[in-house]
């Protein structure tokens, strides 16, 4: 937070309660909502030149954004992120004012009859954020968020292992690669880009990535850029700057089966409901069964203490009986990635991995079997 014209300095801005609102609501997902450095979980806020900065971070993650005001003191404090922005989002429509002398230790949040005084955080305690004035490029924004939104699902959220938790992003020229794995799964994405220009590969945090989709929803580009180790991206007056993930992500090449016994194009939506209907059969990890035989394919799953759950669907399939166990969530998630009306899996054998495709689409979704009993 750029603080060294603003530390002692008393503020006060009249604001839009609004404009206020979706502010805090944006930058305060980055704020730490737990942990032993109180100041993480607080918002910076900033008057200066007819706007209102808005910043949070957990030290990993930072959001930013600014909203118009009218600025008559300029300076700077830090207020429980959450605390403020339950406030304002309660007050009735209108304008906020928002006002800090350094001697008082408080905020004070006034909107027509309502006043409250807020504990703050000392401003020197904040920490400051990388800074987004780097050479930046232009990416297009609904390219860039439909790969992250078809790739993100298949991270991990296992902590223990950071790399699994973050989403390998390759930029080269008008091509853009995103690869996700828990191990269980990958996919992959390939995408072209509009212009070129962004050099770039960098494991970058799934969640950090998933923001990314919330800030730039309706913008036409994206800016990125590089700083340090830190990547930035940028939509509309919303900036986002994540640490990049240390570390060796596995080979996303090496890990695909050269080739597969068994090629099935199927109706993607047909498929899909059939495995969403199955899969609230399969509780407690149980696995959703498919059965292929000649012209068809049965889905099941059986739960104990629950019950079981059988449905057959005509399929183009020739030759031996096979029988396949998949996790019904990340089988479900993989179908829901592809766009296609059809839909391709390719099979080895009942313990090797699975791949989801679809023809003219540069995605692929490789899924670990579970071993049936019996």
């Amino acid at each position: 937070m750029e603080t060294d014209t603003a530390v002692g300095s008393s503020m006060k801005a009249t604001v839009d309660r609004d404009a206020l609102a979706a502010g805090l609501q944006l930058v305060s997902r980055a704020a730490a909502s737990r942990g032993t450095v109180q100041v993480l979980g607080g918002v910076g806020i900033r008057a200066a030149n007819g706007l209102l900065e808005l910043e949070a971070t957990d030290m990993e993650l930072s959001l930013r954004t600014s909203v118009t005001a009218t600025v008559d003191g300029e300076g700077a404090l830090v207020v429980p992120a959450k605390l403020l922005g339950d406030i304002v989002r309660l007050l009735p429509a209108g304008t906020v004012t928002l006002a800090h002398k350094p001697e008082d230790g408080v905020a004070t949040v006034e909107s027509g009859a309502y006043a409250s005084r807020i504990n703050v955080f000392a401003v020197e305690d904040f920490p400051r954020l990388p800074a987004v004035d780097v050479p930046l490029q232009e990416v297009d924004a609904s390219a860039l968020l439909d790969t992250i939104q078809r790739v993100s699902r298949a991270a991990s959220r296992d902590e223990s292992r950071p790399v699994l938790t973050g989403i390998l992003a390759q930029f080269e020229g008008t091509k853009l690669t995103m690869a996700a794995t828990d191990s269980y799964r990958m996919s992959v994405k390939e995408t072209q880009l509009e212009s070129g220009g962004v050099e770039l590969e960098a494991i970058i945090p799934a969640r950090a990535l998933d923001e990314v989709t919330r800030i730039a929803a309706g913008a036409e580009t994206v800016q990125l850029g590089v700083n340090e180790n830190h990547v930035i991206f940028g939509a509309g007056n919303a900036w986002l700057t994540t640490r990049r993930i240390d570390g060796q992500f596995p080979n996303v090449a090496q890990l695909r089966p050269e080739s597969f016994e068994v090629e099935l194009e199927l109706d993607r939506a047909e498929l899909l409901e059939a495995v969403r209907r199955a899969a609230v059969m399969a509780q407690r990890n149980t696995p959703l069964r498919l059965r292929f035989a000649e012209g068809e394919l049965t889905i099941s799953a059986q739960s104990q203490d629950v019950g079981e759950t059988r449905e057959s669907l005509a399929v183009r399939y020739t030759g031996e009986p096979l029988e396949i166990g998949f996790n019904a969530e990340f089988l479900r998630e993989g179908l829901e990635s592809v766009t296609a009306d059809e839909v391709k899996l390719e099979l080895i054998n009942p313990l090797r991995p699975g791949l989801i495709s679809a023809d003219g689409d540069s995605f692929w979704y490789l899924i670990m079997p579970i071993r049936l009993a019996g």
